[in-house]
């Protein structure tokens, strides 16, 4: 029996007394990720990625760990909901126009203490200062730097479009009006190299691709390790009492920790390892979150046909934003129609040996989103479910 075929046993075993669609996350696997990101980094803390996570459980799972501290959020609402959770310790990633939101951090101050929201831009203070409705507590503040590489002047750009702040002059002279304006304090740098982090440079099949990825990598490496280390003693100039610079991502975190101006990495993808994940040569980590489908269908040789499945993650369209079928090995869409909104067909030779209510079990393009079609996750450990708990659409908790 094959390692993988021995999980689907396993898998099988433990969800026996549940129809799918069903979810689970095997603990053996999250935990054994969660200890090899906190090898990769070296002793430098790792915030958790909760958009990653998407449930509570698992996020105080992974806090309870030596190696792990605080939490990134997503959106703030999200992050007051934390906060008023108890979780001490919210950097929300993202920009906000969340009014009302603001309104509240600014009159309560167990979020106002917990919570640090992400600016790149006046603007936002301004924003916030509109809607403070009376409310008088300081608001913790996060700058962000843009890490994109650009070359050849800046005609070709690499990496994602967040931040419009890139030089050190950019981010002091922001830095200088948070600290001149009342009612916010300047506490930390975030710097998201998503082109490293989120893009595996060993591509199936691709090895001139995965070459070039590497190349554009190493390249984008040393270019922000050097301007994230002048934008930081910049902005310290400005704000000597900085609490934190946070860098990387599950697929960066070695690369990032070893900067000395990075006190803290994020990472979230890590724990459950989708399916965008394994094309690095840089880990290697076990799938620990899948979902399974039933057969309902047997159409003919070779084919079956599961409810449902149709959840393509975010980003540009393509195949690799689709589900995949992981147990049995040896199954796949059909080409002709994919993964469906009610049903999926699939082809290959295991489909023979399926009957009508067996699972088969895929991985998710990517992390959290799966969390967005379940309403709870059971947690695997050997061959038994010994807990189910809820995602945050099972505590009727949709941010985005």
């Amino acid at each position: 029996m094959t390692p993988r075929a021995g999980d689907r046993a396993r898998y099988d075993r433990a969800t026996a007394h549940l129809d799918a669609p069903v979810a689970i996350v095997d603990l053996e696997a999250f935990d054994a990720n969660a200890a090899d990101l906190v090898r990769r980094a070296g002793g430098k803390p790792i915030r958790v990625a909760s958009k990653s996570v998407r449930c509570r459980a698992l996020l105080e799972r992974a806090l309870a760990r030596e190696g792990f501290a605080g939490i990134m959020s997503f959106t703030l609402d999200e992050s007051l909901w934390l906060a008023r959770a108890g979780f001490e310790d919210v950097l929300l990633a993202y920009p906000s126009a969340d009014r009302a939101g603001f309104g509240e951090l600014a009159r309560d101050p167990k979020p106002a203490a917990a919570v640090t929201v992400m600016v790149d831009d006046v603007a936002q203070l301004d924003l916030i200062d509109a809607s403070r409705a009376g409310g008088t507590e300081e608001v913790r503040v996060c700058l962000e730097l843009d890490t994109a590489l650009s070359l050849l002047g800046g005609r070709i750009r690499i990496g994602a479009r967040r931040s419009p702040l890139r030089e050190p002059a950019e981010l002091a002279e922001l830095a200088r009006s948070v600290v001149r304006r009342p009612g916010f304090r300047l506490v930390g740098i975030m710097a998201y190299e998503g082109h490293v982090a989120g893009v595996g440079d060993a591509v199936a099949g691709r090895p001139l691709r995965s070459r070039a990825i590497r190349l554009m990598q190493s390249a984008a490496r040393r270019e922000l390790a050097e301007r994230r280390s002048a934008v930081v003693r910049a902005v310290r100039a400005v704000a000597p009492d900085l609490e934190f610079v946070n860098g990387g991502g599950t697929g960066s975190v070695q690369h990032t920790a070893a900067e000395e101006a990075v006190t803290e990495i994020a990472a979230g993808s890590g724990f459950f390892v989708p399916r965008l994940f394994d094309h690095y040569t840089s880990f290697s980590g076990r799938p620990a979150a899948l979902f399974a489908q039933p057969v309902v269908r047997r159409p003919g040789v070779g084919v079956v046909t599961v409810l449902g499945g149709g959840y393509p993650a975010s980003g540009v369209a393509g195949p690799d934003r689709l589900p995949v079928p992981y147990l049995p090995e040896g199954l796949r869409y059909d080409p002709q129609e994919g993964a469906g909104e009610v049903q999926t067909p699939l082809l290959g030779s295991p489909a023979d040996d399926l009957r009508i209510g067996d699972k088969v079990w895929f991985r998710h393009a990517k992390a959290g989103e799966l969390c967005e079609r379940f309403e709870s996750l059971h947690l695997v450990e050997g061959d038994r479910i010994t807990a189910t708990v809820p995602t945050y659409r099972g505590e009727g908790r949709t941010f985005l």
